[in-house]
């Protein structure tokens, strides 16, 4: 029995499908994949070139090409095969699907998972992108470009009932003695060699000369390394922290945001390594003296709350990766900021999929760039990473306003003093939109000037305006009790 209900997947161009996953009649099949996919990451350790030569011991490495492209596991189920990412996102019947079953086929096999990277072969024989992966096998434009997706497999990760694991030798040889001969299909470009210094010596060839995007070091004793080159990006400060204790009076960590094509600001994340002690001194005074009103607060790891400043402060960091989804395939939210030039003042927008820096340091200080479109692009970003809803424009990202649904507010005279306890329920509009908010939300204030917190809140939030109407009845018997007198809302 096949695993996979195509009557529930789209067909784009001849053969080819695409689904999601609950055209799976095994919904572990998902789970499993994740599960590989965070333990991979848990395992690779990202260095530069700099830091490989310290950090990776000796020992013996499979030492491969990285292929720009997105992680995907090949499925093959008694002659059935099929891709699925982390994200759930199922395809089969491409040209690479139909290679990777004829080999298969030949092997004593019911059941295999393999790991492998899927990614487009470009005609013009520069290197894949994963921006390319992204829009062809989303809706190829032509069977040409179904033709063009390949996968690069660099594990397996199950065979028959049994979950491969041992030697990382034998898993390869495996590999290659079924896949030796593919085209679109193939084992991972890989040499043999001994501690760091055949690992850099890949990275010169392969990086250096050919313009990979980098190597990765596979060694059952010593672990997984992935060696990439730094990214240099220039971003705007928006927000600082200072150091505690004996760091008090230098810059803890810098918020940085990149400037999208409408000119909102879109936090990026945080720099706090790269300084020097004298630039740390010198650029918290430097920030402060550009601090302004936000209705948007953040914290940092200390649970310092960030100061806001003024757009206009350029740092070039540098960083060793860009991520751009989880390890479950989700998007990486970060908020979107509105800078009010009239006000002087931050004013938040909405959450909106970007990504992660990894290893963030700061490079310098650009005196000669400006918080604009120009000086601080977005497709710094864009360029390294395929970022979803990336064209979005301000009118698109405001949400649209909440319905008050139900309002009640009682007073209760006590020693003098007047306490308020006020019910309010509202339908958001907003959960479609963004995750950030749920469908309905019933709020209590409870206010009573005479304890020693005087201002108190409860809050329930659901999808079921039902289920709150509940709880609205059930509050109203708990709160406006004898003694409450409602007023007229």
């Amino acid at each position: 029995m096949g695993l996979i209900d195509t009557a529930a997947c789209k067909q784009q161009i001849g053969d080819y499908l695409t689904g999601k996953s609950d055209a799976l009649s095994d919904n572990t099949i998902l789970q499993r994949i994740r599960m590989r996919r965070r333990q991979l990451g848990q395992m690779t350790i990202a260095l530069d070139r700099d830091l490989a030569k310290k950090r990776i011991p000796a020992g013996d490495y499979h030492i491969s090409r990285k292929i720009d492209g997105e992680f995907t596991c090949l499925v093959y189920n008694e002659g059935e095969v099929f891709t699925i990412n982390p994200g759930g996102t199922i395809r089969m019947g491409a040209p690479f699907h139909r290679e990777a079953k004829e080999a298969l086929d030949a092997m004593e096999v019911r059941f295999a998972i393999f790991g492998g990277e899927l990614y487009v072969r470009r005609e013009d024989g520069n290197r894949p992108r994963v921006h390319d992966v992204v829009r062809v096998a989303r809706a190829p434009g032509s069977e040409s470009e179904v033709a063009s997706l390949c996968f690069g497999i660099f594990n397996i990760y199950e065979w028959d009932d049994e979950q491969r694991s041992g030697h990382y030798a034998d898993r390869f040889n495996l590999i290659t003695r079924i896949f030796a001969k593919g085209d679109r299909v193939h084992p991972v470009e890989t040499v043999l060699g001994d501690g760091s210094k055949a690992v850099l010596k890949q990275f010169k060839t392969w990086v250096d000369g050919e313009s990979a995007e980098g190597v990765i070091a596979r060694s059952d004793t010593a672990g997984v390394f992935k060696v990439k080159p730094r990214h240099t990006i220039d971003l705007v400060v928006v927000g600082f922290t200072e150091g505690l204790d004996d760091r008090s009076g230098m810059l803890h960590d810098a918020m940085l945001a990149t400037v999208r094509l409408d000119g909102t600001f879109h936090i990026v994340g945080r720099v706090g390594g790269g300084f020097s002690d004298d630039e740390r001194t010198r650029l918290l005074k430097l920030l402060e003296e550009h601090v302004v009103d936000s209705d948007y607060a953040e914290v940092n790891s200390d649970r310092v709350a960030y100061r806001m400043i003024e757009p206009g402060i350029v740092f070039e960091i540098s960083c060793l990766d860009v991520i751009a989804r989880t390890s479950r395939g989700n998007t990486i939210d970060k908020m979107v900021l509105e800078w009010n030039a009239d006000n002087n003042l931050w004013e938040g927008v909405r959450r909106l999929p970007l990504c992660s820096i990894i290893s963030p340091q700061f490079v310098r200080l650009r005196d000669d760039k400006s918080a604009n479109t120009d000086d601080i692009r977005f497709s710094q970003l864009t360029d390294i990473v395929e970022i979803p809803s990336a064209n979005v424009v301000s009118e698109e990202l405001k949400l649209p306003p909440s319905e008050l649904l139900k309002r009640s507010v009682a007073t209760k005279e006590l020693r003098g003093a007047t306490m308020i306890r006020k019910l309010m329920m509202w339908k958001t509009n907003k959960e479609e939109k963004s995750r950030d908010y749920p469908a309905f939300v019933l709020h209590l204030t409870d206010y009573s000037p005479n304890r020693k917190d005087p201002l108190q809140h409860e809050i329930r939030v659901s999808s079921s305006e039902q289920q709150l109407l509940q709880f609205w009845q059930e509050w109203e018997k708990k709160y406006f009790v004898t003694g409450w007198s409602k007023v007229e809302s």
